[in-house]
C-alpha cells in the first residue's frame, strides 16, 4: 500500500515538472517572439543621433575631412631639408691600349699605369645651406594653413548639421500631418456613415449626403499627400546620414512640440563670436597670410651652396672646396613679397566681413525665431480649442437640424485648416530655432 502511494506521489511530481517545463518553454518562446518583433521593427533615430550619423557617415563630409590630412602632409613637406648632391667623374679614359694608340708617347706603358698616371677622377659632395630660417618659416606657414583648414571643415560640419536638422523637422511635420489626416479621416468617415444612415431614413436629402461624401475626398487626399511628404523627407535625410548607415524602413523619433528658448540677442551674438568656425577660420586666415609674408621675405635671401671634391689627377691626390651664392641684383623676390603684403590686407578685410556676417546671421535668425514664437503662441493661446469647439458644435447642430450643411462643412474645413496651419507654424518655429543654432555656432542654447 505504501509503495502504491509512493508511486502516485512520484507520478504527480513528474507531471507537475512536465507542466512547469511546458509553461517555461511557452514563456521563453513568447519573450523571444516579442524580442524578435522589436528587433525587426523599423529603426527610430533622434535628431541628435541623426546629426552624429551624418558627421560620421556622410560621404561629402568624409571627403572634406581628408583636406586636414592633406594639409598635415604639406607640413611634412615644408619641414624637409634640402638633399645633398653627390657627384663623381673619371676623365681621359682610353678607348683601347694607350701603347698601341700612341706608341711614340706611351711606348711600353701598360694600361693600368696609364689609368693611374694620366687620367683624372673626381668625387664630391655639395649641399645647399638655406639662409634666413626658411625651413622654420615654411613649417609655420603650413601649420597655419592646417589650423585654418580644420576650422573650415568644422564650418562644413555646422552646415551639414543644420541641413540634417531641417530635414528631420520636415519629417516630423509630415508624420504629425499624417496623424492629423488619419484622425480627421476616421472622424469624418463616422460622419459619412451616420449621414448615410440618416439619408436612408429620410432625415436628410440625397444632395446633402453626396456633398458630405464628396468632402471625404479632401481628407483622403490630405492623408496621401502627407504620406508622400514623409517618404520624401526620410529619403532626403537618409542621403545626408549616409545611404548605407540606416535601413530603408527607418523612422524619426522625438517630440514634435514647442521648445521655449531663453536668452537675448546680445548674448547670442557674443556666443557666435566665440563659437563660429567660419569666423575662427577668417581669423586664422590673417595669421596664415602673415606667416606667408614672412616666408616670402626670407625667400628673398640668397642661399649658399658649399661643395667639397676629392680629385686624382695625373697620379696626384688633391682636394677642392667651393662655395657659391647668387648675386641679388635683379631678383630679390620683391614681387611675391609685395603680393603677400596685400594678401594680409585682403585677409583682414575678409575677417571683418565674416565678423559682420556672423552678427547679421544671428540677428536675422533671432528675429525670425521671435516672430515664429509669437505665431505659435497665438495658436496655443486658444485658437486651437476654438476651432475644435466650433467644429463640434457645428456637427452637433447639423445632426439636430439647427444649422445648414454648408455651415457644418465650413466649420469642418476651418478646423482642418487651423490644425494644419498650427503644425506648419510649429515646424517653422523649430526650423527657426535650428537656424539660430547654426548662426550661433552651437546647439547648446539656453
Amino acid at each position: 500500500m505504501n509503495s502504491l502511494k509512493l508511486l502516485r506521489e512520484v507520478r504527480g511530481t513528474i507531471q507537475a515538472g512536465v507542466f512547469l517545463g511546458a509553461v517555461a518553454c511557452a514563456l521563453a518562446w513568447a519573450l523571444a517572439s516579442l524580442a524578435l518583433g522589436q528587433a525587426t521593427g523599423p529603426t527610430r533615430i533622434t535628431i541628435d543621433e541623426a546629426i552624429q550619423m551624418a558627421l560620421q557617415h556622410n560621404h561629402n563630409m568624409l571627403a572634406i575631412m581628408t583636406t586636414i590630412q592633406q594639409a598635415e602632409a604639406e607640413e611634412t613637406t615644408a619641414n624637409l631639408r634640402p638633399n645633398p648632391t653627390l657627384f663623381a667623374d673619371w676623365e681621359y679614359l682610353p678607348l683601347g691600349s694607350p701603347a698601341k694608340q700612341n706608341p711614340g708617347l706611351y711606348s711600353g706603358q701598360s694600361t693600368n699605369d696609364y689609368l693611374k698616371n694620366n687620367t683624372e677622377g673626381d668625387i664630391g659632395l655639395s649641399y645647399l645651406i638655406e639662409r634666413g630660417k626658411k625651413r622654420q618659416h615654411r613649417l609655420q606657414a603650413a601649420k597655419d594653413i592646417t589650423a585654418q583648414t580644420r576650422s573650415l571643415v568644422a564650418d562644413n560640419e555646422r552646415g551639414l548639421t543644420f541641413n540634417v536638422a531641417s530635414l528631420f523637422v520636415n519629417a516630423q511635420l509630415a508624420e504629425s500631418t499624417i496623424e492629423l489626416a488619419e484622425r480627421d479621416l476616421k472622424s469624418f468617415q463616422q460622419t459619412v456613415d451616420l449621414s448615410e444612415l440618416r439619408y436612408r431614413k429620410g432625415a436628410i436629402s440625397e444632395d446633402d449626403y453626396l456633398k458630405i461624401k464628396l468632402q471625404l475626398l479632401q481628407f483622403e487626399t490630405d492623408y496621401q499627400q502627407a504620406e508622400l511628404a514623409k517618404v520624401q523627407a526620410l529619403s532626403d535625410l537618409r542621403q545626408l546620414l549616409g545611404y548605407e548607415s540606416v535601413s530603408a524602413d527607418y523612422d524619426v523619433d522625438g517630440p514634435f512640440d514647442y521648445q521655449p528658448l531663453k536668452g537675448n540677442l546680445e548674448d547670442f551674438q557674443l556666443k557666435a563670436l566665440q563659437n563660429r568656425p567660419d569666423l575662427r577660420a577668417a581669423q586664422q586666415g590673417v595669421t596664415a597670410a602673415k606667416s606667408q609674408y614672412e616666408l616670402e621675405r626670407v625667400i628673398g635671401k640668397q642661399d649658399v651652396t658649399v661643395q667639397g671634391n676629392y680629385s686624382h689627377v695625373n697620379g696626384i691626390n688633391a682636394a677642392n672646396f667651393l662655395g657659391s651664392i647668387p648675386l641679388p641684383i635683379f631678383n630679390r623676390n620683391q614681387g611675391e613679397i609685395a603680393r603677400t603684403r596685400f594678401a594680409i590686407t585682403q585677409a583682414q578685410e575678409q575677417e571683418k566681413a565674416t565678423n559682420g556676417q556672423a552678427l547679421t546671421d544671428v540677428r536675422d535668425a533671432y528675429e525670425g525665431l521671435r516672430v515664429s514664437d509669437k505665431v505659435v503662441q497665438l495658436y496655443r493661446s486658444g485658437y486651437l480649442d476654438v476651432a475644435q469647439k466650433d467644429r463640434d458644435i457645428a456637427e452637433y447642430a447639423y445632426q439636430k437640424g439647427a444649422v445648414s450643411l454648408l455651415d457644418f462643412l465650413d466649420a469642418e474645413r476651418s478646423y482642418r485648416a487651423t490644425q494644419l496651419a498650427y503644425r506648419q507654424a510649429l515646424a517653422s518655429y523649430l526650423l527657426a530655432l535650428e537656424q539660430l543654432k547654426q548662426a550661433v555656432g552651437t546647439r547648446a542654447l539656453p
